[in-house]
């Protein structure tokens, strides 16, 4: 099993309102990671920052994360589990952003955990494991 951060968490970590030792403390031997499409909204980010001081201090942080997590491509099991779920919540009337949707499907053709701040989304996900983190935890 493993843990995959969505962007909340990641934000939460670099305005230091966040502290994920405690979801890591003890399962040194799991898979700690970022999607793809995390790393784009991430990189986004650095491209909205209101100034060029901003921008670099975001661009560092980010450029940090990309070497530190492993990242996961949105590849073509993740594709397959994504439209499923698309499918199968668009028949209940249910609505999840594109991103969020890739993440938890990314997640879940790995058979990992979705570490977020925000369930909102992801708890609309059937069989996606989730792992709230605190702020301050």
């Amino acid at each position: 099993m493993g843990v995959m951060f969505d962007t909340s968490v990641l934000i939460a970590l670099e305005r230091g309102v966040a502290d994920s030792d405690a979801l890591v403390r003890g399962r040194e031997q799991e898979s700690f990671g970022i999607s793809v499409v995390t790393a784009a909204e991430l990189l986004h980010g650095v491209h909205r920052a209101e100034t060029s001081k901003r921008r670099m201090k975001r661009a560092a942080y980010v450029e940090k994360v990309l070497e530190q997590f492993t990242l996961y491509p949105f590849d073509l099991a993740a594709a397959r589990v994504y439209a499923d779920l698309w499918a199968d919540l668009q028949k209940q009337g249910i609505r999840i952003g594109a991103h969020d949707l890739m993440i938890a499907a990314t997640a879940l053709s790995l058979g990992f955990s979705v570490a977020t701040l925000d369930l909102r989304d992801y708890q609309k996900v059937e069989g996606l494991t989730l792992e709230q983190v605190g702020r301050g935890d």
